[in-house]
C-alpha cells in the first residue's frame, strides 16, 4: 500500500475522482490541465481499486460462531 492509499479513504478518493470527471465532462478545460486531471484521476482510480481488492481479500474468509475461519461466498438470486 502506497502512502497516498494510506492517506486517502475510499470515499474521499471516489469523491475526488467524481469531481475530476465532472470537470473533464464540462469540456472547457485547457489541454494541459486536462492531462493533469487525467493523471490524478488514474491515481485515484488505482487507489480505489487497491482498496476494493484489499476488502475483497478480507471478505473471502469470515469467522463463524465458533471462531473458526470459513470461506465466504455470496449466493446470487435467480
Amino acid at each position: 500500500m502506497t502512502d497516498k492509499e494510506k492517506e486517502v479513504s475510499f470515499e474521499q478518493a471516489m469523491e475526488d475522482l467524481e469531481a475530476i470527471v465532472e470537470k473533464l465532462e464540462e469540456g472547457e478545460v485547457p489541454l494541459e490541465k486536462a492531462i493533469q486531471y487525467y493523471q490524478q484521476g488514474m491515481e485515484l482510480s488505482k487507489v480505489c481499486s487497491n482498496k476494493l481488492t484489499n476488502v475483497e481479500k478480507q471478505m473471502t474468509n469470515i469467522i463463524n460462531e465458533q471462531g473458526d475461519l470459513k470461506a465466504f461466498s455470496v449466493q446470487e438470486e435467480e
